[in-house]
């Protein structure tokens, strides 16, 4: 199988990461995110190798969470996309997912579930408005309400940051009047640098796991842990014309074509040296038997004008993954 990219992913490095963000908030609760699996790094495994670190786990969706329950995880899993049917709240039931109520809908279909409330107070994405909430609480006979939580939507502006938190704390004062013993969570890996009160009972970190901040924030130590190679699979002479799907302005001489493309996540438009990608293969003027193509998402992201999140998720697409214990 080595036709796929090899992706070589440090469980230790990550575990490493757990650590550094533990120690940072001071006895608060940590929830690891693993949703989009584990942001490319396979989240049965990462969440396999942080059970005894985190208290919990994050997923986006239903299936997301059934998967960590098979593969043996026993701490609580928050599933953040409301549930949209029946099915969806069948199989949380079933595999003891905590599920989020964002409104009277997700409250009816969650009878009976364990869940967070997601609170709206500012990135409009999911999440009741506070003067909603009250309703809210009102129609939860049945459930077993775990947490309150909400999402800082620009955490380096401290400005919007503190309207933030103080809609929250007012919302989370209605809530544990209720629910006393329901976890607050506010931040993500920004809210771990923010500190102090943005951390409430816990924090929700995903992107800092894997060896990388938002934009804006900086947490000293963090291991990256995700590198992808390339194998050769033809060694050529330049025989003139073209390189991959535009004209040769020079005699190239020895060539190397390696297995990979646009569907393992990497753009045409962005250099991996000298060389051109090609729909599946990338012709280029290396002389060795494998190439390292990734390994720092922070410096790809800037070649594609993306950030991090986005690479992580789409390089690892179609490789094999190796992982180091």
């Amino acid at each position: 199988m080595m036709q796929q990219t090899v992706s070589v992913i440090d469980l230790n490095a990550v575990r490493h990461n757990a650590l550094l963000i533990k120690e940072r908030i001071c006895g608060k609760k940590l929830y690891a995110v693993v949703k989009a699996d584990a942001y490319g790094h396979g989240a049965e495994r990462v969440a396999l190798a942080l059970q005894d670190i985190a208290d919990g786990f994050c997923v986006a969706i239903v299936g997301e969470g059934v998967r960590l329950r098979v593969a043996g995880v026993t701490k609580p899993i928050l599933v953040f996309t409301p549930l949209a049917d029946k099915g969806d709240a069948d199989a949380a039931r079933f595999y003891g997912l905590d599920v989020t109520v964002n409104g009277m809908r997700a409250a009816a279909l969650s009878q009976g579930l364990c869940c967070h409330i997601k609170v709206n107070t500012g990135m409009n994405r999911y999440g009741c408005n506070i003067d909603r909430l009250k309703e809210l609480l009102n129609s939860l006979n049945g459930l077993q309400v775990n947490g309150v939580y909400s999402h800082l939507y620009d955490a380096k502006n401290l400005s919007a940051s503190e309207k933030q938190l103080e809609l929250f704390c007012a919302a989370q004062s209605m809530v544990k009047s209720r629910y006393p013993d329901s976890m607050a969570h506010l931040s993500a890996s920004a809210g771990v640098i923010l500190g102090g009160k943005y951390l409430q009972d816990g924090v929700r970190c995903g992107i800092a796991l894997y060896g990388y901040m938002p934009q804006g924030f900086y947490l000293k130590g963090l291991k990256p842990a995700l590198k992808v190679y390339a194998k050769r699979t033809q060694v050529t002479q330049f025989s003139g014309g073209g390189i991959g799907y535009a004209s040769a302005q020079k005699d190239y001489g020895t060539l190397s074509t390696y297995r990979l493309g646009y569907a393992d996540g990497f753009m045409r438009t962005v250099p991996l040296g000298e060389g051109c990608l090609c729909m599946d293969g990338f012709i280029s003027t290396e002389n060795s038997e494998w190439i390292k193509v990734f390994d720092n998402a922070d410096d790809y992201a800037k070649k594609c004008g993306t950030i991090s999140y986005e690479v992580l998720c789409s390089v690892t697409r179609r490789s094999k993954r190796i992982y180091l214990n």
